[in-house]
C-alpha cells in the first residue's frame, strides 16, 4: 500500500509565476522533490466553477489558457501531464458515498489554477492529474464535507493540492511596483489566517467571512479561499510551508498537512 502522503494548499497568484523569478516561484520548483512521489495529484483549482462538485475525465487534459493581456510565453506553455480517469471515478465514488452531489467533465483540461503550479512542481509532466472543481455558490463547511469524504485517497497514493490564493484583491494588485510591501490589511487578514491553520481552529476558518479581519476586502469574491478546505479536511499536522507577498497585495502563503 503507498505510504499516507500529505495534503497542500499553495497561492498561485498571477500566471507569470510560471515565467518570472519570485520566492513562490523556487518555492514550488523545489517542492516537488521534497514530497513523497505521488500517484497522481486531486487539484483544486480556484479557476474552475460549477454548481456541484466536478471533476475531470479526460485521459488527456488540454492545457487552458484562461487569462488574457499576459506576455506571449504564457500562451506557448503546453502542460500534457496525464490524465487519471480511473481516479475521478474514485472521487465521485467517494462524494457519492457521502451524500455530496457530484458530475464528471470529460471536456474539461487543466487550468492555470493546476498548471501553474504542477508545472513548477513536476516539470516532466509526469504524474497524473485529475482536477476538481470549487462551488462558490456553497459554504466553506460544504467544501469541508468535500474534503472529508476524499480523505481515503491520501492513503492511496493521491495528493490532494488546493490551489488558490492566501489573499485575493486584485483591485489592489500593484503591477506598477510588484514587491511593494503589503498594506496593513493583507497583513492583518494574513497573519489571522497563518495562525487560524496552524492552531487548527477549523470552525474559525469555515466562519472567515465574519471573524477574519478585513475578509471581504482580501477576498470580494471566495472562489480563491475555497480550495483551502479539500486539503485542510484531510487531517494531519498543519505547517506553514511558504510565506511571501507579490504584487502588493497577493499573499503566496502556503500550507501542508502532514500525516
Amino acid at each position: 500500500m503507498p505510504q499516507r502522503l500529505p495534503s497542500l494548499f499553495v497561492s498561485h497568484g498571477a500566471p507569470t509565476l510560471f515565467l518570472e523569478p519570485q520566492p513562490a516561484r523556487a518555492f514550488l520548483q523545489r517542492l516537488g522533490a521534497t514530497l513523497p512521489r505521488p500517484e497522481a495529484v486531486l487539484c483544486v483549482s480556484a479557476h474552475w466553477t460549477t454548481a456541484r462538485p466536478t471533476v475531470t475525465l479526460a485521459a488527456h487534459p488540454e492545457t487552458i489558457h484562461d487569462f488574457s493581456g499576459f506576455p506571449e510565453e504564457l500562451y506557448a506553455v503546453r502542460y500534457p501531464a496525464p490524465g487519471a480517469p480511473g481516479l475521478a471515478g474514485r472521487v465521485l465514488s467517494l462524494l457519492e458515498e457521502a451524500g455530496v452531489p457530484a458530475s464528471g467533465d470529460a471536456a474539461r483540461g487543466l487550468d492555470h489554477g493546476a498548471w501553474v503550479p504542477l508545472g513548477l512542481m513536476y516539470p516532466e509532466a509526469d504524474v497524473p492529474v485529475v482536477q476538481l472543481s470549487v462551488q462558490p455558490g456553497l459554504s466553506p463547511r460544504e467544501h469541508l464535507a468535500v474534503g472529508r469524504a476524499l480523505a481515503p485517497l491520501a492513503r492511496e497514493g493521491v495528493l490532494v493540492l488546493g490551489s488558490g490564493g492566501a489573499t485575493h484583491n486584485l483591485r489592489d494588485v500593484r503591477w506598477d511596483d510588484p514587491d511593494a510591501p503589503p498594506p496593513p490589511y493583507v497583513r492583518a487578514f494574513d497573519d489571522w489566517l497563518k495562525a487560524a491553520v496552524l492552531e487548527g481552529r477549523t470552525e474559525a476558518l469555515a466562519a472567515y467571512a465574519d471573524q477574519a479581519p478585513y475578509a471581504g476586502r482580501n477576498h470580494p469574491t471566495p472562489e480563491h479561499f475555497l480550495p483551502l478546505f479539500a486539503p485542510l479536511a484531510m487531517g494531519g499536522t498543519a505547517r506553514l510551508a511558504h510565506d511571501s507577498f507579490c504584487l502588493g497585495v497577493l499573499s503566496m502563503a502556503a500550507f501542508l498537512w502532514e500525516p
